[in-house]
């Protein structure tokens, strides 16, 4: 537990004051000996989650050793969703969450958590298609697939984010039956493919859509009428 004094708690309220009912964030930091909070423009286009700019965010951490992650939950308990004990675990550092407007505080650290293949929230970007694929080849492939920043609604806004990085992530596309571990891209609402899948073999797909908790499907009907192309990660060809 990282103690904080009341008038840097004070600040990090008034924070989350003025930007409800958006998410607040920022960090805590160690300048000259001394604990200070540095809030940072959450550029997330949506109210659910959080973003840092990422000159704001570099400039707090040239002012100092961050020592803390810091955002609020607007209108819900600061008990971390499972996408902030994620994140949490990722950053490496202590994590407090404000609610407001009640202004109460939780503290957590990095504690080895992972989240559960199916039955995880979505957080784009966090917790959403691609982090349940590249987690689902680690845990049943041992294979470590690499990250891509997500902007929220990428789809909408001129990028095709799955079919510039599949190659580098180490997929080919490929014709025929699929097999078991194949990545399936899907077009939902959108002029490229915007989601993923694995097919777990027996006619079912394992994934995670916009909205709803991570689950394993039966592939066939709108499924396969989305569908636009089959992946196979070159270790498995």
């Amino acid at each position: 537990m990282i103690e904080l004094s009341a008038p840097i708690l004070a600040e990090i309220r008034a924070h989350a004051e003025r930007e409800y009912p958006r998410e607040s964030c920022g960090l805590v930091v160690v300048r000259k000996g001394r604990k200070r909070y540095m809030p940072v423009r959450n550029v997330a286009e949506k109210n659910v989650h959080f973003v840092m700019h990422p000159q704001d965010q570099a400039d707090a951490e040239d002012a100092g050793e961050v020592l803390m992650v810091v955002h609020s939950h607007p209108n819900l308990p600061p008990a971390p969703s499972q996408a902030d004990l994620v994140g949490c675990e990722a950053s490496g550092l202590p994590w407090l969450i404000v609610n407001w407007p009640v202004g109460t505080t939780h503290q957590f650290a990095p504690s080895g958590y992972k989240a559960p293949l199916y039955g995880r929230q979505f957080s784009h970007g966090v917790l959403d298609c691609y982090a349940f694929i590249r987690d689902y080849y680690r845990q049943e492939l041992g294979t470590e697939l690499p990250d891509f920043e997500r902007p929220d609604e990428w789809w909408l806004k001129g990028q095709d984010l799955y079919r510039d990085g599949f190659a580098s992530a180490g997929f080919e596309r490929v014709t025929g039956p699929m097999r078991a571990h194949d990545v399936l891209l899907m077009r939902v609402a959108s002029p490229v493919p915007n989601h993923g899948a694995v097919y777990l073999g027996d006619g079912r797909i394992g994934h995670h859509q916009m909205g709803r908790l991570s689950s394993r499907d039966i592939w066939g009907g709108w499924y396969e009428k989305v569908t636009v192309a089959t992946l196979r990660h070159r270790s498995l060809a």
